[in-house]
Order: C-alpha cells, then structure tokens, then sequence
C-alpha cells in the first residue's frame, strides 16, 4: 500500500476557502479507480508555521499512485489548487 500525504497552505486562508478547497479535494471520491481512500483534515491550530489541511490519499502500488497522478479528474483538481495554493509539502510512503 502507499499512503501520500499532502500538506497544504492557502494564499487566502478564511475558513470558506478552506470548506471550497476541502470540497474540490474530496470530490475525486469514487471518481479515480486507482484511489482507494482519501482523506482531508483542516488544521484547527492555526499557527504562523500551520498548514491549513493535508489531503492523505491510499494506493494499492506505486503504479496506481503514478496513473492517479496523470487521471483527468485528478488533473482538474489539481489546476484548482495551483490557483490558491501559497505552499505544499509531500511525503509518500509505503504504508
């Protein structure tokens, strides 16, 4: 199994951006057959060094994770969060 997880800072960090951000991420659910589960959680404090939400996703293999990657609706998604996204970090690992 790999498990990615990606933490995300928002240029516009009010809590209805947040909630749209969320959404958008969640919608890939069942949409991706690669995806096996996905997971958003909002940060609740807060802090100068804070991310605003980290997005955790499961594969079944490093392949799977690979042709998430380049799926259309993952690809729409993404788009999105390049536009209000200020800075991510990633780890993926196998889990």
């Amino acid at each position: 199994m790999i498990t990615n997880n990606l933490l995300l800072k928002l240029k516009d960090r009010t809590s209805e951006n947040i909630t749209k951000t969320r959404i958008m991420l969640l919608s890939m659910e069942g949409k991706i057959e690669y995806l096996r589960t996905i997971k958003v959680e909002i940060d609740v404090r807060h802090g100068a060094s804070s991310y605003d939400m980290i997005l955790i996703t499961q594969f079944a293999s490093m392949e799977d994770f690979d042709a998430y990657l380049v799926h259309p609706v993952h690809v729409e998604v993404a788009k999105f969060i390049g536009t209000v996204l200020e800075t991510g970090a990633a780890v993926c690992y196998e889990s």
